[in-house]
């Protein structure tokens, strides 16, 4: 990644963490203390006006080790 491109991006999380605290401490903690394989995620997402729709992943250990690089990027 060039350097222009990771402060753009630097500006982008820092302005995540800004306008959605609550979720941003929250994904900080599982970055912070893991997530062992087998954990289940889940997430729901509602759209004005429509129903909600909910899907969930158990963590595999491909997956820590995607999660391990993102937190060496940042």
């Amino acid at each position: 990644m060039n350097p222009q491109s990771a402060i753009k991006m630097m500006g982008a999380i820092n302005t995540f963490r800004t306008t959605h605290p609550k979720f941003a401490s929250f994904m900080a903690h599982f970055l912070k203390t893991g997530m062992p394989e087998g954990t289940v995620i889940e997430i729901t997402v509602t759209r004005p006006g429509e129903e909600s729709v909910t899907t969930n992943m158990q963590v595999m250990q491909s997956d820590i080790e995607l999660f391990g690089a993102m937190k060496d990027m940042m």
